[in-house]
């Protein structure tokens, strides 16, 4: 890996950063994803976008797939696609939703379920190894709160 520059956390009138700030988030993101997505994949076969997904099934009672859409900021035909690979995978299905025709219930199937406790436990260990190291618990805990902060004044 090349080593990492230290530029200035300020701007020259002393303000901070932002677009460095935004670059990091990036990289960061970059290569967190790709850390963990070659991790899921070489352990369990899985990529990364199904387990998001199938946390966010997981977690969501009555899951339809705009649920999945909005929790995730994509798309709902984005979502519906890769709802498709993964219910084609044998890890979701989809049953009718008594409140709405129009849309359907979407659940892990046992299979999926399964699936999901071991690669979460993949994705919780690979994330401690790299962000451990750098991260405290507590800081984790105040990190988490700065960023869902941060994605809220950026949404609105």
């Amino acid at each position: 890996m090349p080593p990492r520059t230290q530029p200035r956390p300020t701007a020259a009138d002393g303000a901070p950063d932002l677009t460095r700030l935004f670059g990091e988030l990036v990289r960061l993101e970059t290569e967190l994803c790709g850390a963990v997505d070659r991790r899921l994949r070489a352990d369990h076969g899985l990529p990364l976008p199904h387990f998001e997904f199938m946390r966010v099934i997981a977690r969501t009672l009555d899951c339809r797939v705009q649920d999945i859409a909005t929790e995730l900021s994509i798309t709902v035909g984005g979502t519906s696609k890769i709802v498709d690979r993964i219910e084609a995978a044998g890890h979701c299905a989809r049953r009718a939703n008594p409140d709405d025709r129009r849309s359907s219930i979407v659940e892990l199937t046992p299979a999926g379920k399964r699936l999901l406790a071991r690669a979460a436990v993949t994705v919780e260990d690979e994330l401690r190894t790299r962000l451990g190291p750098a991260l405290s618990d507590r800081s984790a805990v105040q990190f988490t709160r700065t960023l869902t902060r941060l994605r809220d004044a950026a949404s609105g």
